[in-house]
């Protein structure tokens, strides 16, 4: 079937959108929005919290980021459609739950995209970093509007890419002469505080596992296929993740990588395969674009879901007639990353979006442990832990961003409380 053609399993007149996709594909929109978000864009942040102890704040994050996506595949199973947490929330918690869920979803992701089209730009060209980031916002919002096919198309070339670039990276750092194991010393010198905020900071990174939940609607077999694909993208983006960590903190040590704007870049260039530093630029470009799209097609199947019950206008439930995806939704969330991106930074932005994101998980594993005995495969004690952890790093993280995370969860509570009365009176 032609991508721009009607999907048989889509009812027009239901407005749902089209099953297509099977486990490897959901694995690739998992990977597509992990691989590339920790290690070009949040690595210097994590590195100046953790030092060399990022190796453990990496751990500490895949292991929440497990827990969470344990809970989320969970959930997924049972309802399979749109939404992710927002979704959850509601039918295992209440309105107001599922409600703060997708609004922190909707707000952090948001942000996110900003931060990595910021990012895009300034690897291209310093000096045309936001025009360069909107370019890219338009570009790959006009993709996704053409239906999930094409940008699934898309993230598998991405994604291959950027995987060839981390690969050439860990043999330059490793094998260009300058790799010591005197640059992991002194490992605890920042304490515990530090390795939680580096954790907090790297869980950035792997939050693109939810993407796979909120792509639930488009999923075939969902009760099976999220299962799996969930813990599978999941166990892959932990080795790349590990491997290049590694690698970059033997090279040339955390201070080096905190103090550098392309932390990636400096460890490859410390040694004899400098000259694949121009590859690392373009990796890294890539691989925010590879996020970006995804990011997007996350962001945008959320404010649909919350556009269906009203938490949000109604216009944005739109779906095309033709390309099945949430059209109008795709374009409001371009429009607003690309305000951001004229306003924001990409650490500012990171610290932001890790805050909200954490709380987003909190409630989708307190939203699990509502699960019944018949509805669940996993044993309760992993949404206990990962709702815990959730917590834990959303209040490491710096003083600004959780000052503004529960600013903006604050003022989205307090719009939805004015249109509840609005529609009551």
């Amino acid at each position: 079937m032609n991508a721009s053609e009607p999907d048989a399993s889509a009812s027009p007149a239901t407005g749902t959108l089209a099953r297509r996709l099977d486990t490897s594909d959901a694995v690739v929109v998992g990977l597509g929005a992990m691989i590339g978000a920790g290690i070009f864009a949040a690595l210097g942040p994590a590195a100046e919290s953790a030092g060399a102890a990022m190796l453990v704040s990496l751990l500490i994050a895949a292991l929440i980021a497990w827990c969470n996506a344990t809970s989320s595949a969970e959930l997924a199973a049972n309802s399979p459609e749109s939404g992710g947490t927002y979704v959850y929330g509601r039918e295992r918690l209440g309105d107001w739950w599922g409600y703060l869920a997708g609004w922190g979803f909707v707000t952090g992701k948001t942000a996110s995209c900003a931060a990595m089209a910021l990012a895009f730009g300034a690897y291209l060209s310093p000096e045309l970093t936001r025009p360069l980031a909107i370019a890219a916002v338009v570009l790959l919002t006009a993709l996704n509007y053409r239906g999930i096919s094409r940008t699934l198309s898309a993230t598998k070339v991405i994604l291959a890419a950027v995987l060839a670039c981390l690969a050439g990276v860990v043999v330059a750092s490793l094998f260009g002469g300058s790799a010591d194991t005197a640059n992991l010393e002194p490992f605890f010198e920042v304490g515990p505080y530090g390795v939680l905020q580096g954790a907090a900071i790297l869980f950035f990174a792997f939050a693109g596992y939810a993407r796979i939940a909120t792509l639930g609607e488009e999923v075939r077999d969902p009760s099976r296929t999220i299962r799996r694909a969930v813990p599978i993208a999941l166990a892959i983006a932990v080795a790349v993740y590990c491997a290049v960590i590694l690698s970059a903190l033997l090279a040339v040590g955390p201070t080096a990588l905190a103090n550098s704007a392309a932390p990636l870049e400096t460890a490859v260039s410390a040694g004899s395969f400098d000259w694949f530093s121009p590859v690392v630029k373009a990796g890294a470009a890539i691989a925010s674009l590879g996020v970006l799209l995804s990011m997007i097609a996350g962001v945008s199947r959320t404010t649909l879901a919350m556009a269906r019950r009203r938490d949000l206008p109604g216009y944005l439930a739109s779906v095309h007639p033709v390309y099945r995806v949430p059209h109008h939704a795709d374009i409001a969330i371009a429009v607003f990353v690309c305000a951001i991106v004229l306003l924001t930074d990409v650490r500012g932005a990171i610290a932001f979006s890790a805050f909200t994101i954490l709380l987003y998980y909190a409630i989708a594993n307190a939203s699990a442990l509502r699960l019944l005995p018949a509805e669940r495969t996993r044993p309760r004690w992993i949404f206990s832990l990962g709702l815990a952890g959730c917590l834990l790093l959303a209040a490491t993280l710096p003083p600004t961003a959780v000052i503004v995370g529960l600013g903006v969860l604050a003022a989205g509570a307090a719009g939805r409380a004015i249109n509840l009365i609005r529609r009551r009176a």
